[in-house]
């Protein structure tokens, strides 16, 4: 990793006016265990700029930024810097201990702006680690900061957190999302990795897909029009061939009359030699080919049949870590069949919740699981994978056909043939998650309890479950700070907040206590709000976000109300 620098920071305006070309990368090419993922790539990053890197699952993005911060060399090529004696800092996807306790000022001052509590960094939810991974990163000020996935486990308030610092951020950032609407408010050119290539485009994510339509309509039309042209002189061609042919025919036949036919017949080849000579040339000079097929991702869970009416019976749950209260004296029942979103702020104990369930984590209460249930636990975690292992050692199969089945359902979620022999450990953050996924579309559990499942997944994959799950007949808890996800495919919600755990369900009559409970979390959380602005002064740090948290709050309870 470059070391960090002392550097002049420029205003805005005179920062963007500047434009500062910092680094290119010429005809860089890697290749990693026999695996090609770049070919030729081309690129340059300017001073300012917002880089938002998109790709689907294993086309290398998160191995893009290590080559960049020197963790990877290139195959071929190499990364020209422009400027002399650049900071970079990079914060990865996803580790397994990070020390939470802050050693600079600013950092401090983000840990408490984004409410992470300065205890074991085992003991933190996944939104709190990534928060205090982002702290550490953002409070460094480098040249060039290099941010993987930033938005992953993020809550609402903590995502808009987010957007701001990045906004305000006086150096340059690349970083690696899949979340369409992030990218669009933030970024500012687009690096698309693709078939192997890379594709940058000035602008958001959405003038970037605006533009990759155009292009592959063009080329589409473009190769059409070649395939005409291809086909009317390979006609031309066949007609001169068979002109050449009777030529030669009548050449062998006709007494007195060979030498003309003889004449003719190698006048005719000439030109069929000419023909095709001028085809391959415009062909090597122009060449189109045909427009890629869209990436897409195809699979589908079943369940083997629900037993009896109750899943799930929680009474008087209580959970504490010392003194700090993650629920208390909580009773809610989950009946078979219902689909349930977990829900509430990054460290309120949703994760924490799924665990007690799973009996992964002691607390005070009953709960009662039906036994005849069999269930599926996807954690939010990256590392619980026997990362050492194949997909053909943890997908065994002693049948051909059934071997053949899990192949083919690889295949669908996008993976190569070669990954079958390949250890979890090289592949994508987003590949280990649908790993993991697919042991329960090959197992048909009839209750899935998925925390935060889209994380990691790009776009396909993340539309293709959400399509699954919407259609899935079995129980299913879902912890998910996607908005547009837990809609599709829940209808009942578990709120967590002050301390409780509220059932709600969104369906007919039972719509109106559902908003009174709502109504209830809302009051609740801008009593807090207006507590903490008490002890505040409009000078400080903290007040402004918070005086536009309480407007928020106060415009979504008269909105319920009326």
């Amino acid at each position: 990793m470059a070391v960090l620098v002392s550097m002049v920071i420029l205003p805005v305006k005179e920062r963007i006016n500047a434009m500062k070309e910092l680094l290119k990368l010429v005809n860089v090419s890697l290749e990693i265990q026999n695996i090609q993922l770049f070919k030729a790539v081309n690129a340059h990053v300017q001073q300012g700029d917002i880089v938002g890197v998109i790709g689907k699952n294993g086309a290398g993005k998160s191995t893009l930024l290590q080559l960049i911060n020197g963790d990877v060399a290139p195959t071929e090529g190499q990364i020209q810097w422009l400027q002399p004696d650049l900071g970079m800092v990079m914060v990865v996807q996803e580790t397994m201990c990070h020390d939470v306790k802050g050693t600079h000022p600013s950092e401090v001052k983000l840990l408490e702006k984004w409410q992470v509590p300065l205890h074991d960094f085992t003991h933190l939810s996944g939104g709190e680690k990534l928060k205090a991974r982002l702290a550490k990163g953002f409070s460094q000020e480098a040249d060039i900061l290099l941010l993987d996935e930033p938005t992953n486990h993020l809550d609402e308030a903590s995502l808009s957190l987010l957007k701001q610092q990045i906004k305000h951020y006086k150096g340059t950032i690349l970083l690696v999302s899949h979340d369409r609407y992030f990218l669009d408010e933030v970024a500012t050119k687009i690096w698309s990795l693709e078939d192997k290539r890379l594709m940058e485009h000035k602008g958001n994510y959405s003038s970037y897909m605006k533009a990759r339509r155009q292009k592959r309509l063009t080329q589409q039309r473009d190769y059409e029009k070649q395939q005409q042209k291809i086909e009317q002189i390979e006609g031309q061609l066949r007609t001169l061939t068979s002109w050449s042919s009777k030529a030669h025919t009548q050449s062998t036949k006709q007494e007195g009359t060979k030498e003309y036919y003889r004449a003719k017949a190698k006048r005719m080849d000439a030109q069929v030699k000419s023909k095709k000579r001028r085809l391959e040339k415009e062909l090597e000079k122009t060449k189109i080919v045909p427009v890629e097929k869209e990436y897409t991702v195809q699979f589908s869970m079943k369940a083997k049949g629900k037993v009896g009416k109750r899943f799930l019976e929680v009474k008087r749950l209580s959970k504490t870590y010392g003194d700090r209260v993650v629920f208390k004296d909580v009773n809610f029942t989950i009946q078979h069949g219902e689909k349930i979103a977990v829900m509430g702020p990054n460290g309120s104990g949703k994760t924490t919740l799924l665990k007690i369930i799973m009996g992964q984590e002691a607390a005070e209460g009953e709960i009662w699981m039906s036994p005849a249930a069999t269930v599926g636990y996807l954690t939010q975690e990256v590392f619980d994978l026997p990362l050492d292992q194949t997909p053909e050692q943890l997908f065994h199969r002693d049948s051909l056909v059934e071997r053949g089945r899990v192949q083919n359902l690889m295949k669908h979620l996008g993976f190569i043939a070669s990954q079958w022999t390949e250890p979890l450990e090289t592949m994508s953050m987003g590949e280990r998650v649908k790993c993991k996924l697919m042991a329960y579309i090959l197992e048909e559990k009839d209750v899935l309890i998925l925390d935060e499942p889209t994380n990691h997944l790009d776009l396909p994959s993340r539309e293709q479950l959400e399509e699954t799950l919407a259609q899935y007949d079995g129980t299913l808890i879902v912890v998910s700070h996607d908005r547009y996800f837990r809609e599709k495919t829940t209808r009942e919600r578990l709120v967590i907040t002050q301390h409780q755990i509220l059932k709600q369900i969104n369906e007919g009559a039972s719509q109106r206590d559902s908003q009174k409970e709502w109504l209830l979390a809302l009051e609740t959380e801008r009593q807090e709000v207006l507590g903490k602005l008490s002890f505040m002064t409009s000078k400080d740090q903290a007040y402004a976000e918070l005086d536009q948290r309480f407007k928020e709050l106060t415009q979504q309870i008269n909105a319920l109300k009326h």
